[in-house]
């Protein structure tokens, strides 16, 4: 049984939810302690029952410490099964990191393709909004050979949540083969395309979060196309994401908004963020590095990708891994700054 301090590097939820899917992909079982310990509200929150629950159905596993606020959980995983799966988080927890979360058994489990059906939180603070899971986390799984497909019913928003999103996955995939994935080569930005959205709110309230943006990037000599959509939620909300057109590069950039936030704040939050990420002339955005990294470890072969910034989320999920897999990883950079990160891949997938 593997050993994890939930309290070490970024010492987030993130460690509890790489260390479920490994060990639900590879068969071994894992006790984490310290769950959460450096955050104002230490132990599992919903958002993180909902993903042990979810994952303890995915692959029957045997659970202990799986309850409110607790620091302590050991996970022992049966093989995975592909199947229809229907989730509910309960709150405005994000339907998104439980998706990155189940993904990677489903990815594995042969036989058959796999449904999920999330419901929480589409768009909420601390997590990627569904606009980043669909238009650039799914297209950087494609590029390694993973057929994913995902659609939004309805939007959640914090704090009532209710979104609910589809989501398919193929288990034909080729990461059992030896492959060199390049993601070094600096981005060649054409056109910046995106969305400004709200739900149950007047429609002008997104106008002002997209004129924001669409200055802000005019300034920087962006050329910008931005869309205005009044979406189906449960509750209210607000959002703008934005993606930069490129060739051969991934990233994407979003703001929520939330009582008391302007809605220029909004769209000139998003905007600035994309300007940051273009100066940096890394490949990828700061997050997309650290969701990616557990598919490359998985795939034998040395892969590489240049990010806009190397987090401590970074860092703490290459650890992770590591405890799993047994790989090896270099990293050039200083954590804040732009890097690139080089990882041999695990030689045995499953």
């Amino acid at each position: 049984m593997i050993e994890i301090d939930g309290s070490f590097g970024e010492g987030g939820g993130q460690i509890l939810r790489t260390a479920l899917s490994l060990s639900a992909c590879l068969g071994i079982p894992f006790r984490i302690k310290s769950i959460r310990k450096n955050r104002k509200k230490p132990g599992l929150m919903p958002q993180h029952l909902a993903g042990v629950r979810a994952m303890a159905t995915i692959c029957g596993a045997r659970v202990e410490g799986a309850n409110m606020g607790s620091i302590e959980l050991s996970f022992r995983p049966e093989k995975a099964k592909a199947g229809l799966y229907r989730f509910d988080i309960g709150t405005a927890g994000a339907t998104t990191l439980l998706l990155q979360t189940l993904l990677p058994p489903l990815i594995f489990a042969a036989g058959a393709p796999s449904t999920l059906m999330l419901t929480g939180g589409t768009h909420v603070p601390m997590s990627p909004p569904f606009n980043y899971m669909h238009d650039v986390f799914i297209p950087a799984l494609k590029r390694l050979g993973i057929t994913v497909e995902a659609s939004i019913e309805t939007y959640g928003f914090y704090p009532k949540g209710g979104g609910k999103v589809l989501v398919q996955i193929s288990p034909d995939h080729p990461l059992n083969q030896s492959r060199n994935v390049d993601l070094t080569h600096p981005p060649k930005v054409a056109v910046i395309r995106g969305v400004s959205g709200v739900g149950n709110l007047p429609l002008s309230i997104a106008q002002r979060q997209k004129t924001a943006a669409e200055r802000a990037l005019a300034s920087a000599g962006l050329a910008v196309s931005i869309e205005t959509i009044s979406v189906a939620s449960f509750g209210p909300g607000t959002f703008i994401f934005l993606k930069p057109e490129e060739d051969g590069c991934l990233a994407g950039f979003s703001s929520i908004g939330e009582r008391g936030k302007r809605a220029e704040k909004v769209g000139g939050e998003a905007a600035n963020a994309l300007i940051e990420y273009g100066a940096t002339q890394a490949c990828l955005d700061s997050h997309l590095g650290d969701q990616i990294a557990l598919y490359l470890a998985m795939a034998p072969g040395t892969s590489a990708f240049t990010t806009s910034c190397i987090t401590q989320h970074l860092l703490t999920n290459l650890q992770v891994i590591q405890h799993f897999l047994g790989i090896s990883y270099t990293i050039e950079g200083k954590p804040g700054e732009p890097g690139k990160v080089t990882i041999s891949g695990h030689n045995t997938p499953p």
